[in-house]
């Protein structure tokens, strides 16, 4: 396989969290983002859980792809091996927050495990293959698209907290605000694409 373009550490990094953000360029991880939304330091959270699995997978999944998987002429295998890994991550880090963040843990409940099959996380590994980045670049962009992902869940949250106290018109009530609310931060991230832009 051909390296990718050498493209700026600066450019990837950036660019993961602003506009190529996993929820609101690529709409991946949408599910939780919703869901764990309504309160901020739930959120933010969550977003440290799964920044933490990004990278961690991402370096685990790059790993048993240029090593394992491509050696042994395993492509066809590469979904469920990342898979296998994030499903791992996503135990070894509960297994930990259950017993030193006893109280995160219980506010997550259900969508802690559900990390595991939070899209954007495969996506990480997937982006990685597709755009042919190399380790340094992986790493980067698992960072970013980590950070991006917790910044707008977080950004979300505070917004959805301080609407709770507002009334609003019945239509706009639960998902109806908090979709419109994503339209406007996707909007104002892809303001972003002048400066910082990756394929």
């Amino acid at each position: 396989m051909e390296a990718s373009p050498v493209i700026s550490p600066f450019v990837i990094f950036f660019a993961s969290i602003f506009t190529s953000n996993m929820i609101l360029s690529n709409f991946l991880g949408m599910c939780s983002y919703i869901s764990v939304s309504n309160e901020y330091k739930t959120a933010s959270g969550l977003g440290k859980a799964v920044t933490l699995v990004m990278i961690f997978t991402t370096a685990a999944n790059y790993a048993a792809y240029r090593f394992f998987i491509l050696p042994l002429g395993l492509d066809y295998l590469r979904f469920i091996i990342f898979i296998l890994i994030i499903a791992a991550s996503v135990q070894i880090i509960e297994l930990v927050m259950d017993r030193y963040f006893q109280e995160l843990h219980l506010k997550l409940g259900i969508f802690l495990p559900l990390i595991t099959v939070n899209c954007a996380i495969l996506g990480i590994s997937l982006f990685m293959i597709i755009r042919n980045y190399n380790f340094l670049q992986s790493m980067l962009f698992s960072a970013g698209s980590g950070l991006g992902w917790w910044l707008a869940i977080s950004v979300l949250a505070a917004i959805r907290e301080k609407m709770a106290k507002t009334r609003l018109p019945k239509g706009l009530e639960g998902p109806g605000i908090t979709f419109i609310i994503t339209g406007i931060m996707a909007l104002a991230f892809i303001g972003f694409s002048g400066i910082f832009s990756i394929q």
